[in-house]
This record gives C-alpha cells, sequence and structure tokens, in this order.
C-alpha cells in the first residue's frame, strides 16, 4: 500500500544523487548530494548560474545520463537501473521535453513534428495526424499545419514544439530554458501555455533556468549552487499580468 500511495503522491524522488565527471588526470563533482521529491502535479523549477549542476540534474531526472551514486525514481520506477532500451521506453511513455533550440525536424512539417512522438507509441497514421492538429490548434498555429520549422517564427517553432511535448499527455515534461531564444512578450504567451497545459492535465512541470522571471512561474523554486541545494522554496504561484 505504501508503495502505491508513494507513485500517486510523488512524481519524481531523489536519493543521495552524486555526479562526477572525469576530465583528464581529475574529477569534477558536478553534483554533490542531491536529495529531492517533487510532487505530482507541481511545476518546479531547477534555478540557478551556469555551472550550477542544474543541467546536469535535469540529464538525471530525464535519464539522459547514469548517476555517479544514488538513485533518480520516477513514477516509481528506478529510472537508474534501467537498461537503454527500457529507458527509451520509459521515456516514450512517460516524458515529453521543451528545448530553448525548438529541436523540430527541418524536413518535417508542424504536424509531423508534433505526431512523432505518437508515432513512437504505435498509434496508426490518420489518428496521430488528427491529435496533432488539435494540439497544434491549441497553441495557435491553425494556420500552419504544413509549414516547414524554416518557415515559422521562433515564437511559432516554439508553440509546435510545446504541441509535441504535450501531445501525448506525458506525466512529466521537462522545460529546458524554454524561452531562452524569445522575445518578452512570446516569453510570456509561451510560459501561460506550458503553464495551462500543466494544470488542465495536472502534469508534473520541471522548469530548469536560470532567469528569475522564468522562475517566477513556478509553485517551487530548487535552486543550486556548485552542485548542491542552498534553497528549496514553495511559493504561490505566478498569476498577475507581465507587461
Amino acid at each position: 500500500m505504501g508503495d502505491r500511495k508513494s507513485k500517486s503522491n510523488i512524481a519524481i524522488e531523489v536519493r543521495g544523487l552524486r555526479k562526477v565527471y572525469p576530465v583528464g588526470d581529475e574529477k569534477v563533482v558536478a553534483l554533490k548530494k542531491i536529495n529531492l521529491k517533487v510532487t505530482r502535479g507541481e511545476v518546479c523549477c531547477i534555478f540557478g548560474t551556469s555551472g550550477s549542476g542544474k543541467s546536469t540534474l535535469l540529464n538525471q531526472l530525464a535519464g539522459m545520463e547514469k548517476p555517479t551514486k544514488g538513485q533518480v525514481i520516477v513514477d516509481g520506477v528506478n529510472i537508474s537501473r534501467l537498461s537503454e532500451n527500457k529507458l527509451a521506453a520509459f521515456r516514450q511513455k512517460h516524458i515529453g521535453f521543451v528545448f530553448q533550440s525548438y529541436n523540430l525536424l527541418a524536413s518535417l512539417t508542424a504536424v509531423e513534428n508534433v505526431a512523432l512522438p505518437l508515432m513512437f507509441r504505435g498509434v496508426e497514421k490518420k489518428k496521430r495526424e488528427i491529435l496533432a492538429r488539435k494540439m497544434l490548434k491549441r497553441v495557435g498555429l491553425a494556420n500552419r499545419f504544413d509549414h516547414f520549422p524554416s518557415q515559422m517564427s521562433g515564437g511559432q517553432q516554439q508553440r509546435a514544439g510545446i504541441a509535441r511535448a504535450f501531445v501525448t499527455h506525458p506525466d512529466i515534461v521537462f522545460a529546458d530554458e524554454p524561452t531562452g531564444n524569445l522575445d518578452s512578450k512570446t516569453t510570456v504567451e509561451v510560459m501561460r501555455m506550458i503553464m495551462d497545459f500543466s494544470k488542465k492535465y495536472h502534469q508534473t512541470i520541471i522548469l530548469v533556468t536560470h532567469d528569475p522571471q522564468m522562475a517566477s512561474y513556478a509553485d517551487r523554486i530548487v535552486t543550486l549552487l556548485d552542485g548542491e541545494i542552498i534553497s528549496d522554496e514553495k511559493r504561490e504561484t505566478f498569476t498577475k499580468e507581465n507587461q
């Protein structure tokens, strides 16, 4: 019973996480000893300056790298012990990503880019294109279905990226500096979309940023410095209008 309860309430749990990289003859300690629990449906910001360890922590939480020591448990599964194939399958089923550089495939249209995660899940072509169009409409790109990334502005590409991240309704979405390449007006629009989807589908968002304005959207801000958590602050979600 306890395990089921934990799985239903805790989206991510990190236990004694340590990451060390060999650099020449030396070892660089990127993460020292991270312990963290993220509740399901929470918008949690991993905040810190360049070199603080936030990108390394993101890679650990998403299963992109194995820890040197410790465990990362996502939806009740210790992903640190999964093989690469099982980890890839787990990510496809449970996780979505929004990247700073959009990461859309240049040779695919907006519909095809958004439909890609559904293809990996085995959804047949007609259905996945219907779902992709529906998501593109939700992010305001109803007139861009057949456009390639090169035919879209940065803001439009990021909207397509958000549609792709949320089209499978994943349990957890990692947003890595999602507005780093956008102007301030588009930044607000994009962040509101991410927040709206999170609340509507009760999804956990891990927002990684060095920008205090971005951090202000989160329910909770976990600040890293030199590979350690130096503060963990719960706060009121950003709701006021932004100029």
